[in-house]
């Protein structure tokens, strides 16, 4: 069995969101949620929240983490990027439980839509494959080749991408997707190399998830969308 490591970066200050980590959805901690996951799916040997926050340490705590360390400040800053926080908690993990991780599972807090059949398929994929990450995303609602256009240093607008002969129907187009933030794969050669701070590489691969999956809460408008679909029982998690 693989030593595997499962970080949940919750840092303090979301300015979407006040708090938003550890708001309560539904009567329940927006963090415990993915906690409980992680739980279930039961294959980690550290289930580790990484925070610079008292408040969401002890929060974390109480519906079963681990929070052996507080995140450094420069790691939790609006402009801090998140593999070096997630390279950091690695580092301290292996110095504090004596294990050496073959990789790292990130899940967000923000991003809930999982189950543990998406952790199992992740798994699955990348132990079958071996790339230096893997991360969930969702089919996206605009095609970059199609009605996606950018803005020209004079002003006017072209299409993002072009196809030889152009596109007429959507359906003709090559399918992308959108990082939904919500599962990381990260392989210890990734993580091993400090020179790389995207999660994107030269050899990375994609799990596509439902489209309810797209929802990472990010403004109070997505928070109370997210609250009306578990209301009304559209989605489960």
């Amino acid at each position: 069995m693989a030593n595997i490591l499962i970080t949940i970066c919750a840092r303090a200050g979301s300015k979407g969101v006040k708090g938003k980590n550890i708001r309560k959805l539904l009567g329940t901690p927006l963090i415990a949620y993915t906690i409980k996951q992680a739980k279930e799916w039961g294959k980690a040997n550290q289930i580790v929240v990484s925070t610079d926050s008292p408040e969401i340490a002890a929060i974390a705590k109480k519906y079963g983490a681990e929070v052996p360390f507080l995140r450094p400040k420069a790691l939790a800053s609006d402009t801090a990027a998140k593999l070096p926080a997630i390279r950091h908690a690695l580092r301290t993990c292996e110095e504090l439980y004596g294990i050496k991780y073959d990789f790292v599972v990130d899940l967000d807090p923000t991003a809930p839509f999982r189950t543990k059949k998406d952790l199992d398929n992740c798994y699955k994929l990348f132990m079958n494959r071996g790339p230096k990450s893997l991360f969930s995303v969702v089919r996206a609602r605009k095609n970059p080749y199609f009605n996606m256009v950018e803005e020209t240093r004079n002003g006017w607008v072209k299409q993002c991408k072009k196809l030889p002969g152009g596109v007429v129907r959507r359906q003709d187009t090559p399918p992308v997707y959108d990082l939904n933030a919500s599962i990381y794969f990260i392989s210890r050669e990734l993580l091993d190399d400090e020179r790389q701070n995207s999660i994107i590489t030269d050899r990375s691969l994609i799990y596509v998830m439902d489209d309810y999956a797209a929802f990472d809460i990010d403004s109070e408008r997505d928070f109370t969308f997210v609250e009306y679909l578990f209301k009304k029982g559209v989605v489960k998690i």
